[in-house]
């Protein structure tokens, strides 16, 4: 059973129950009870039509309310608006009914930057004009929206990919309420043994000034540089008569000069000082758990990111602090090879299907393919072809892989054809990746939806992200064709991670466990449970990954295997 519902302006709320057409299938309840009681008093609907999970489900949580399934009206929104070329425009419900209506269209309130701590002060959403009927509002952009979901190239890959991404956000939210178990007292240990002393008055610990001093010793008497100055440390070097572009890692690793050692220490224990430091323990850590708020589908791929803390880039050493309740384990589970599997279900190559077809470590089997037992020859070629990294001996791998399995290279060659021609390209289900112009011209490679690659972040010659950004024949369409050529896999592996988590949380609960998810980033998932559930579990997420497989892609001999393990702490996983 279905059923809308939306909250009025005098804290009120109106419900009602709906028809496949998204059309009223019985009377409209008003009560002034509140979101809660409303929802509280429905136990028989099974899936919730709403202007926005992120505005109501945290209040149900922390009523103890925990809901199925949902239709998130602005994410469906976001979604038909990328499908239809229009990405960027405004996606709130206000939005959606004034496109509908012929009427100005309102901006969509701030959202708040990423990497910033929590705050009591949320923008609310873009008002209804005067004199508009909240819950019309929301039946009439509902109804036009699954209209637009059947004029879609594939209509029941669209609603699968809707459903996913509602799933995602009652997910999210979830994540959110149950945080991460994390043990500050851990935390602070390992800081101070890292970084050494706190210094008063906001100066660095006693091993950054350290090793700072180091470095300064190393250009000679009287210099003094610091070291969190790329340009201070550049124009040290060059005195020293080398020239360097950057003072990245693999850059400085490249040269021979005293100050390289203690200037890669510092950049390193300076990342871990400022990011996950004492300050970030006292924003972030609060009875005993890390509670980031997640954003799903935060990249153009689909991919999460989050509001702050950095969840998604917890460094190892600070994984010491991530420790299950006693008694409890945490079942960190990875998945194995997921992209190369991907593509093998939505090319349908046959050869690379049947190679994808085992749990067996997916290179190795490549290689027993194509490359004479090189398994690391049969992964560079793999990456290569679905990040577009074909210069050198990359061309020469791409063009063997091209002779084995040719389905599978023609479909990341069509993606990166179409994206430097300037068309629309879609994931699997329908994800679509945004006109150049509606991408940031200076995104970093992971907030645009691509993994961290010397070849396609940050190469002058190829314009980069910046020549991305114009979509024009040369520089930037072949950077766009880069894009887009890892946008078709990466974006689907988005959609197939969904799906997973959607299982996932389905099966744990219908199994009554006590186990609940507290982590997931890309293809990573954590599970908190009691020990004693842990063979539950690991079973649990190995079908929920066959099972989104099956969904996602239909039937595939492919499969999607995950390396598990039941740990006390984070730091003792693998990967």
């Amino acid at each position: 059973m279905r059923w809308a519902v939306v909250e009025t302006d005098d804290g009120g709320v109106r419900l009602c129950p709906l028809d496949g057409a998204g059309r009223p299938a019985g009377p409209v309840v008003a009560t002034t009870d509140g979101i809660v009681r409303a929802v509280r008093s429905r136990p028989e609907v099974d899936r919730w039509v709403w202007r926005s999970t992120a505005a109501v489900y945290p209040r149900l949580l922390a009523a103890g309310i925990r809901v199925d399934r949902c239709y998130d009206v602005e994410t469906a929104e976001t979604l038909l608006l990328g499908h239809e070329g229009r990405s960027g425009r405004p996606r709130s419900l206000a939005a959606a009914w004034a496109r509908l209506r012929g009427l100005p269209v309102p901006e969509d309130p701030p959202v708040r930057a990423a990497d910033t701590q929590p705050s009591l002060f949320e923008p609310g959403p873009a008002p209804l004009p005067p004199g508009a009927d909240p819950l019309e509002t929301l039946l009439e952009v509902y109804a036009d929206q699954l209209t637009r979901v059947e004029a879609a190239a594939h209509p029941e890959r669209m609603r699968l990919l809707i459903a996913a991404e509602s799933a995602g956000t009652l997910i999210a939210a979830e994540l959110g309420r149950a945080g991460v178990p994390w043990r500050a007292d851990v935390h602070r240990a390992l800081l101070d043994e890292l970084l050494g002393e706190r210094y008063p008055g906001g100066l660095e610990p006693q091993r950054l000034a350290e090793l700072a001093e180091e470095v300064s010793r190393a250009f000679g008497d009287g210099v003094r540089v610091r070291p969190d100055l790329p340009a201070e440390v550049i124009r040290a070097f060059a005195r020293d008569g080398i020239a360097l572009s950057s003072t990245r890692a693999w850059e400085l690793q490249e040269i021979d000069h005293p100050a390289v050692e203690p200037l890669l220490a510092y950049k390193k224990l300076y990342r871990l000082h400022t990011a996950h430091g004492w300050s970030w323990l006292q924003s972030w850590v609060r009875e005993g758990r890390f509670r980031p708020t997640y954003l799903p589908g935060g990249t153009v791929s689909g991919r999460w990111t989050t509001h702050g803390g950095g969840a998604l880039q917890i460094p190892r050493v600070v994984r010491r602090a991530v420790v299950a309740d006693p008694g409890w384990r945490l079942v960190v589970a990875d998945a194995d090879q997921l992209e190369p599997r991907v593509l093998a279900a939505i090319s349908r190559d046959p050869g690379l299907m049947n190679v994808a077809g085992s749990e067996r470590d997916l290179y190795a089997r490549l290689s027993e393919s194509a490359f004479s037992g090189d398994r690391d020859q049969a992964k560079l070629a793999l990456l290569g072809a679905i990040y577009g990294q074909t210069s050198g001996d990359g061309l020469k791998h791409l063009a063997a892989l091209r002779r084995r399995f040719p389905a599978a290279v023609a479909y990341v060659d069509d993606a990166a054809r179409a994206g430097e021609e300037g068309r629309l390209v879609r994931t699997w289900l329908g994800r679509t990746c945004p006109p150049a112009a509606a991408t940031s011209d200076d995104a970093p490679p992971e907030e645009a939806g691509l993994p961290p690659s010397e070849d396609v972040s940050e190469s002058p010659e190829d314009g980069g992200f910046s020549g991305y950004g114009g979509a024009r024949r040369g520089a930037g369409a072949r950077a766009r064709g880069r894009f887009t050529r890892n946008f078709v896999v990466q974006g689907s592996a988005a959609d197939w991670a969904l799906l997973m988590l959607a299982a996932l949380r389905q099966s744990l609960t219908a199994a009554e466990l006590r186990a609940e998810l507290v982590f997931f980033q890309h293809d990573e998932v954590i599970v908190h449970c009691p020990a004693e559930e842990v063979p539950r579990v690991e079973e649990a997420i190995r079908a929920a990954g066959d099972r989104a497989g099956s969904i996602a892609f239909g039937a595939t001999p492919v499969r999607f295997p995950f390396t598990i393990a039941a740990v006390e702490s984070y730091a003792d996983a693998k990967g």
